[in-house]
């Protein structure tokens, strides 16, 4: 089964398109104990609600060796909910570098997905592509302000510079990891009729709900068939109200079926 397959099959499952993500915050806890702890509560009560988990990875390697012990053991928690993980790593080098972060996460972590940098071109992700069943999700139009110095910056072909990322998509159908296995990141605080139309049909793993303020009405009538996901993260761990992380995950997950 494709990875985008797989991602379908649990969205169709929960009926749920949100991806959780954690990305703790060591300046809101007191000890690497107590992180560990917050992360496995978050797990635990969001997983009903969750298409995929999406951890990211600098949080923990913030912390050093012990951040990457935690990570290990949470990402063994979140294989045990049976939740799709796509790793946030956001990862950009040269092939034989990429043949081994491939194999630290897909071989070693066996995580589902992995966030790339497509910047040093379509061979930097092909060592990604060789694992049947695994994903990766190309950076295509993020959710910063500096999107528009690279990512949304005008061709003299009349493209955008993310069309040729996009354009890389096409070309996971040949690799092993099969058609669909190539994803974009789309940033919610950036979409548009425009972008959307420029985009390919593929999965998109789409941040800036939440505490980034993205609109989830520009995502209104968009027909697109590929399976889309979309993230929150400080929404669901850190938000300033009373509910549960159960709770925030259903609300999250309701408004999003909303604009479907």
């Amino acid at each position: 089964m494709t990875y985008a397959a797989t991602l379908q099959k649990r969205i169709e499952t929960t009926g749920s398109a949100l991806c959780v993500g954690l990305d703790p915050r060591p300046d809101r806890h007191g000890s690497n104990s107590e992180i560990e702890s917050f992360c496995e509560n978050v797990i635990g009560e969001t997983a009903e609600f969750a298409a995929c988990f999406k951890p990211n990875i600098a949080y923990f390697e913030a912390l050093g060796v012990e951040g990457y012990a935690m990570i290990d053991r949470l990402i063994g928690r979140m294989k045990d909910t049976g939740v799709p993980i796509v790793l946030d790593a956001k990862r950009g080098d040269i092939g034989t570098t990429q043949e081994h972060y491939a194999k630290g996460y897909f071989g070693g972590w066996d995580v589902d997905a992995v966030t790339l940098s497509p910047y040093m071109g379509f061979d930097s992700v092909e060592p990604f592509l060789q694992y049947p069943g695994k994903g990766v999700y190309l950076l295509g139009v993020t959710s910063n302000a500096g999107a528009a110095d690279l990512e949304t910056h005008d061709l003299a072909s009349g493209r955008k510079v993310f069309e040729l990322v996009g354009d890389m998509a096409g070309r996971a159908a040949d690799s092993p990891a099969g058609e669909g296995s190539i994803g974009l990141v789309l940033g919610l605080t950036n979409v548009s009729d425009d972008v959307l139309a420029r985009m390919p049909d593929v999965p998109l793993l789409i941040p800036g709900l939440g505490a980034q303020g993205g609109d989830l009405e520009t995502l209104r009538g968009a027909s697109r068939t590929a399976p889309n996901v979309i993230n929150v993260s400080r929404g669901i761990l850190y938000a300033d109200d009373k509910l549960s992380f159960t709770e925030r995950a259903k609300d999250y997950a309701n408004r999003i079926a909303d604009i479907a």
